[in-house]
């Protein structure tokens, strides 16, 4: 599939709004978006209707990644409180999880939902390393992990060879997944998912020596869109890894997700920024 299949040439990044200090976790959710800024411990509302942003939650615990699950409830990720959560539909909070082999994770940083209603999701260090993200504080795990909790609730350690697992996302038919490494060797993996939620066939989907893989989204067509943190830009690659082009972003970039009326506007969360962008796909 070529570029302008994917991108308009004449479509236009959209800055939507600008102030916060690490933009990341962009998630659409009952026809807004809703992103989080990690630095300043709170999270953030944009209505498209209005093109007003506003204050969504504060504190938010340091919180970064955002998804939802199959009822639309939002599923979060703090890295204060080193825990993934769901907040219900009357606001109140459950814990999903906060430990594993009874110790703290270290800073719960990415989430994805599968469609057996298990929530994966990626554990670097970033929110323990310094104040800047989280509390500075001793890891209590024996590494950098990424975990499965099943519908019942069972925690499962799933992937043991990253050095700072980030970014995760399904294929659209959830027979694959994808994790990014913004560690050494900064590279995308990818891994056949069976039935039972059993991962194999780890590959090398792409090297980004050059840059910093952080996180990701996917298309119907199981294109796969990297943010490129160092390089300032997303990558646009097809489910084949073949290179199909690249989205160059102002500042550094942490994350993107699709939305929208028709969930072709993908939205970018970016440093001080959001921005839009209007596709010609949709998301998965």
């Amino acid at each position: 599939m070529e570029m302008k299949h994917l991108i308009n040439p004449k479509s236009k990044l959209k800055r939507l709004y600008e102030g916060t200090l690490w933009a990341e976790g962009p998630v659409w959710k009952n026809n807004s978006l809703i992103w989080s800024d990690v630095r300043s411990n709170t999270m953030h509302l944009y209505n498209p209707a209005t093109t007003i942003t506003e204050i969504f939650r504060d504190p938010s615990d340091y919180n970064n990644g955002n998804t939802t699950d199959l009822e639309g409830r939002l599923i979060r990720c703090q890295h204060g409180k080193r825990r993934v959560v769901r907040e219900e539909r009357d606001g109140s909070i459950t814990v999903i999880a906060d430990r594993f082999e009874n110790n703290k994770f270290n800073s719960p940083n990415d989430v994805a939902v599968k469609s057996d209603g298990s929530i994966w999701f990626t554990d670097p260090d970033y929110g323990i390393l310094s104040n800047d993200e989280g509390y500075k504080s001793q890891s209590e795990q024996s590494g950098n992990f990424v975990y499965r909790v099943s519908y019942s609730g069972e925690v499962e350690k799933v992937l043991t060879n990253f050095d700072k697992p980030n970014g995760i996302v399904f294929s659209p038919n959830e027979d694959l997944l994808y994790v990014a490494d913004s560690g050494s060797p900064h590279n995308v993996k990818r891994y056949s998912v069976d039935s039972s939620g059993k991962l194999s066939n780890e590959i090398v989907f792409c090297d980004l020596r050059d840059g910093s893989p952080d996180g990701m989204t996917v298309d119907t067509h199981g294109n796969l869109y990297i943010c490129d943190v160092k390089k300032s830009k997303i990558r646009l690659l097809s489910d084949s890894s073949k290179y199909i082009g690249s989205i160059d972003i102002p500042e550094r970039v942490a994350n993107c997700t699709f939305g929208g009326e028709d969930n072709s506007q993908l939205f970018i969360t970016a440093s001080t920024s959001l921005y839009g962008l209007k596709t010609e796909t949709t998301g998965k």
